[in-house]
């Protein structure tokens, strides 16, 4: 008798753990929509810094039997971002919660996702390797540069997509233009094809060619773009220079305007400023990194993904469905 209590008491939902959800340092703007949104707020968490670098955790709440939610974005500076998650997983698991959840709505080190060339590191999979083993049970993240990157954790991965919100924008932005979904290179055509697919829009691919490690000899346009407002679609923008190149190359070909789309808005060394002065007209990012200078900028323009972090969040404590938040 008592084994089928027991049984019961196990499938209840408040065997779970109350849902909890810790920020790291690397966007706390975020983090705070997205626990508002999962209907909860902020667990206390104290991240102070030694004399010589080190850091050090406090996690300023009781977190027994909690199911815990830690957002962090292994953005710039990535190494302190990335050891602060590492050490807040540790003392989460030292204070006995019940579930950790490592929320990455930017993964680091993703590009690094295969040997291109001999004595070189695979610095996905050794990420993915740290971050199971200081102790998270599972992995939310968004838009993985590389979809087998979920392979190389040895626990659950919910990836999402930032493609709701920016198919959103684009919908009330140009409503009636003839679009054209371009991929600035072969290995992002599925991804555009997802958003051609969802816009009814045809869809193009830019072909690149090399005349040495980063550098771009030219670039051929696959595609009709003549008349076409051009929509340059990518999982994150780094230092901008190929995205301007590819928008050269379509207005060459004839296309009326460029559009950029991108999840992670990386922006190093002067990006921002490169691709203010270059001929594009739009740059849409998401918030998963920090940007709060963006806003200084026409050209840019930074949409929330805290509803869909926050969504996701909340479904995976309830244990239900991740997938349908894509049905867009």
């Amino acid at each position: 008798m008592s084994s089928g209590n027991s049984g019961n008491k196990a499938s209840s939902p408040s065997t779970r753990g109350r849902l909890a959800i810790i920020t790291g340092r690397s966007n706390p703007t975020l983090a705070q929509s997205a626990a508002e949104v999962a209907g909860v707020g902020l667990s206390k968490c104290d991240v102070r810094r030694f004399s010589d670098g080190e850091l050090s955790v406090e996690i300023g709440e009781n977190v027994r039997g909690n199911d815990v939610f830690v957002i962090q974005s292994t953005s710039t500076p990535v190494n302190v971002y990335l050891m602060e998650l590492l050490i807040i997983i540790d003392a989460l698991k030292r204070a006995s919660a019940r579930r950790i959840t490592a929320v990455l709505p930017y993964f680091g080190y993703a590009r690094q996702d295969r040997k291109l060339k001999p004595r070189v590191p695979i610095t996905a999979k050794l990420v993915s390797d740290l971050i199971s083993t200081a102790g998270a049970n599972r992995v939310l993240t968004m838009d993985l540069h590389a979809g087998q990157i979920m392979g190389f954790f040895d626990v659950p991965v919910d990836n999402l997509y930032a493609r709701p919100v920016l198919l959103d924008r684009i919908r009330d932005e140009y409503p009636s233009e003839p679009i054209t979904i371009v991929s600035p290179d072969a290995g992002g055509v599925a991804r555009a094809r997802a958003y051609a697919k969802r816009l009814d829009a045809q869809l193009a691919i830019i072909d690149k060619r090399r005349s040495g490690p980063n550098e771009i000899a030219g670039m051929n346009v696959v595609g009709e773009v003549k008349g076409q407002t051009a929509i340059l679609v990518d999982d994150m923008v780094d230092t901008g220079g190929t995205l301007i190149k590819a928008a050269n190359a379509l207005l060459e070909e004839g296309a009326q305007k460029v559009i950029c789309c991108c999840s992670h808005a990386v922006l190093s060394g002067d990006a921002v400023e490169r691709l203010q002065g270059s001929a594009i007209e739009k740059v849409f990012v998401s918030d998963s990194i920090y940007k709060p200078d963006l806003e200084k900028y026409d050209k840019f323009v930074q949409l929330s993904v805290s509803g869909l972090l926050g969504e996701a969040i909340k479904r995976i404590h309830d244990e239900d469905s991740v997938s349908c938040l894509f049905g867009d």
